[in-house]
């Protein structure tokens, strides 16, 4: 795979740490591992910056000045897409969907929310149920009728140029797990709008690692969830010129850590982000990381990686912790000594 074909605008520190999560292993009793990609430096950093090296570069060589997407509120990828904007001196308009319906000042003006409007961005908001698609259109059709040229980034950065971020994260992982002597069983990670899987998938694939990824949703059904990754990952190999290369059964998908909806946390993802915080030093957020980890740690506990070496894929986004402090209860942590 020859990804300097395509064009990339270095964004990102890379390659991201793989290290031992010792403390997490003897509480599990598994050999786990994590793939730092909270640690891409972008903007408090995450997985969306991977993807925005070639989807930015993509906008610069169409000639864009500004940049659109779109995302919940509490939206990641539009932080990342904000400050990649702001570095390459592109404007950037973020449309904003209210997936959960909280009044809370903190979820509708910090963490995200508050780095958007930092980085530059100017954003709009929708209720929940919008067609955003048709949003964004709308909104790309105005810009252009004010002169700018404005490049189009689908929800989550995920789409075959996208995924190409995760198919290069796919070699990286290898090459740094092929450097330690470390043979990898599985590899979790969240998985929502489809990218980082899909790319993850298609690299490994291509590379004929033989490395099982599963994918923890956060948001959509199984069967749903793995359509859209498969049919993702078969744009990408074409993309790639190795068409095939993913079958239907290299792309698997959990479900059942989703809770009451996208963006709305749960109490096993909030136990995840405790545990990583205070056995790792890790931070987790509500929204993708911790569902992801909540279905690492109760397949773990249930015997599902048992004997296996594990790498659990840091997606990012600890500073949507900062939307979301009305979920965590920290009365026991005060004390008068």
């Amino acid at each position: 795979m020859h990804l300097s074909r395509f064009p990339r605008t270095r964004l990102a520190h890379l390659p991201t740490p793989l290290e031992p999560m010792p403390r997490l292993s003897r509480e599990l009793g598994i050999d786990l591992w994590i793939k730092r990609d909270d640690c891409t430096w972008l903007s408090t950093g995450g997985n969306k910056t991977r993807k925005l090296e070639f989807l930015m570069a993509e906008a610069e060589a169409e000639g864009a000045d500004m940049v659109m997407t779109q995302g919940a509120t509490q939206s990641n990828h539009a932080r990342q897409t904000a400050a990649a904007a702001a570095r390459l001196g592109m404007g950037c308009h973020i449309l904003l969907e209210d997936r959960t319906g909280y009044n809370n000042a903190n979820y509708n003006n910090n963490g995200n929310v508050l780095l958007d409007h930092l980085h530059g961005a100017t954003t709009e908001k929708f209720p929940g149920g919008t067609d955003m698609v048709a949003e964004m259109e709308r909104a790309a059709e105005k810009k252009r009728a004010e002169g700018r040229k404005v490049y189009v980034i689908p929800g989550g950065g995920s789409n075959p140029t996208g995924a190409l971020g995760y198919v290069n994260c796919a070699i990286e992982l290898l090459a740094q797990a092929n450097e330690a002597g470390l043979v990898i069983d599985r590899i979790v990670h969240a998985t929502g709008s489809s990218g980082t899987q899909a790319g993850l998938v298609t690299g490994l694939c291509a590379m004929n690692a033989g490395i099982p990824v599963l994918g923890i949703g956060t948001r959509a059904p199984r069967e749903k969830q793995e359509q859209m990754v498969y049919d993702l990952a078969c744009r990408t190999a074409e993309k790639l010129g190795c068409p095939g290369v993913v079958g239907r059964e290299d792309v698997v998908a959990n479900s059942d850590y989703v809770g009451q909806g996208y963006g709305l946390p749960t109490d096993a993802g909030i136990e995840a982000i405790r545990m990583f915080s205070e056995l790792e030093g890790i931070l987790l957020d509500p929204v993708y990381s911790a569902k992801g980890a909540s279905g690492l740690i109760d397949l773990a506990r249930k015997g599902e990686f048992a004997g296996q070496t594990v790498v659990f894929l840091h997606t990012g986004g600890s500073v949507g912790l900062f939307g979301y402090d009305f979920a965590f209860d920290h009365a026991d942590r005060w004390v008068s000594l």
